[in-house]
């Protein structure tokens, strides 16, 4: 079970979330804070495995907690809520588990919580991740949460669940880099994350791979290497 503290300035806020986490079975003991004061003085007292911290909190604020805990020997995994995303760079300067943003959707709460989980169970580091840009708002996402990559020209646009952004980085570039991350390149304009396929036409006419609901092309000069990586990652009984 996952204990956590809740804190924001604005107490409807902190029982509105506080009844989200209880909803979820990971969760257990909850804890409340009003202020980044009293936050502080409840982490003296309590431990807990995660905090969820308002950002815009008056004298105290979230950033100013989050940076407090940091210099702790085991600080709680931090998790930002906040009305606007103009604090993202910084939050994950942090090493900021996760940044929501309000009001808080119940699937995107739980995705959170399951990112606290895996960090407690596995002792995981801090994930990579990649500053983009939308809209004229630099902002944070996850390389583990890009599906695939699309080549465009000198450019790269990552794809995610979510949305597509442009990154000023050619596609071999990335190829080489994310290597190691589950990325294999497929086609000439394409580098898709193994861990997001769906499903594979190897053996068609013209084959294909199915990620996040896309289905992409497969180049014959590539199909061999793209083969061969999918045997090295089959399931096989023990001789």
């Amino acid at each position: 079970m996952i204990n956590v503290l809740v804190a924001d300035d604005e107490l409807p806020a902190v029982e509105e979330l506080a009844f989200l986490l209880g909803r979820d079975d990971r969760i257990g003991t909850i804890y409340r804070a009003s202020s980044g004061a009293e936050a502080l003085r409840a982490l003296e007292s309590v431990q807990v495995d995660a905090v969820f911290l308002d950002i815009h909190m008056p004298a105290l604020s979230g950033l100013d907690i989050a940076r407090a805990i940091s210099r702790g020997a085991h600080p709680p995994a931090v998790v930002f809520v906040t009305a606007d995303e103009d604090c993202a760079l910084e939050a994950f300067e942090l090493a900021a588990v996760d940044y929501l943003l309000k009001p808080v959707r119940v699937e995107r709460l739980a995705k959170s919580i399951g990112r606290i989980s895996e960090l407690l169970r596995d002792g995981a580091p801090a994930p990579e991740m990649i500053t983009v840009d939308l809209g004229g708002i630099t902002k944070m996402i996850r390389r583990e949460d890009v599906t695939y990559v699309q080549a465009q020209g000198d450019y790269a646009r990552l794809h995610t669940a979510d949305a597509s952004y442009l990154i000023r980085v050619p596609l071999a570039d990335l190829e080489q880099q994310w290597a190691d991350a589950g990325f294999i390149r497929t086609h000439r304009s394409y580098l898709i994350a193994l861990n997001h396929v769906g499903h594979l036409k190897l053996a068609a006419a013209r084959p294909s791979v199915t990620v996040a609901g896309a289905e992409l092309p497969i180049s014959r000069r590539l199909l061999p290497a793209v083969r061969e990586k999918l045997e090295t990652t089959r399931i096989r009984p023990q001789a």
